[in-house]
């Protein structure tokens, strides 16, 4: 019973599968299906939610700084939602605006270890969160690299600005959904690899 519950949600294995003595499949089981496929759905949804982030992130940049950026706020909601392009130095929603290099690092950091991580991921809402967390952090990574003052201290377009909070834009969005959804998979104890925690 112990052994069951330590691997719901984790790929087939040939021992479950019904495998025999020598580790090929009993007669008259078909073949399972492999591992190495089923992980790989769930990378492709991770870097396909990933690009689309990223995507939606990058064109809307590109529209603030041609269209908003020098003019004034665009009210959506009277006072309580306008879109005003700022540039930001910082981190997500104009923090720590001294340490732009820093945050650089940490944005690339970031992306390796998710990269790393993909490898043996078997969970599609981790797959999700995970490409959330992937997109926005190449959208503010890419800014920092290629906007002004310099390389790697480019400052973020931000351009979402409601009343009484930060300025933010869709990369920054992006990190805070894929990171609540983390702490939500976190709390019910799945884990990435699919496994789940009872305890």
């Amino acid at each position: 019973m112990a052994e069951a519950e330590r691997i719901i949600g984790t790929p087939d294995i040939p021992e479950a599968a019904g495998a025999g003595p020598e580790g090929a499949p009993a007669a008259g089981t078909p073949d399972t299906e492999p591992a190495a496929p089923r992980g790989g759905r769930r990378m492709a949804v991770l870097f396909t939610v990933a690009a689309l982030a990223y995507l939606l992130d990058l064109v809307s940049k590109l529209i603030v700084v041609a269209k908003l950026e020098h003019h004034a706020p665009i009210r959506i909601l009277g006072d309580w939602l306008q879109l005003e392009a700022i540039r930001n130095a910082g981190a997500a929603f104009g923090f720590g605006q001294a340490f732009t290099v820093i945050f650089t690092v940490i944005a690339a950091a970031v992306i390796v270890v998710i990269a790393r991580l993909a490898r043996r991921l078997y969970s599609l809402p981790w797959a999700i969160a995970l490409g959330l967390l992937l997109g926005g952090a190449l959208g503010n990574l890419t800014d920092r690299i290629f906007r002004s003052p310099g390389l790697f201290k480019g400052a973020v377009v931000d351009f979402v600005a409601p009343k009484g909070f930060a300025v933010f834009n869709l990369a920054d969005s992006a990190i805070v959904c894929g990171g609540i959804l983390i702490v939500l998979l976190s709390f019910r104890g799945l884990d990435p690899d699919g496994t789940v925690h009872r305890d």
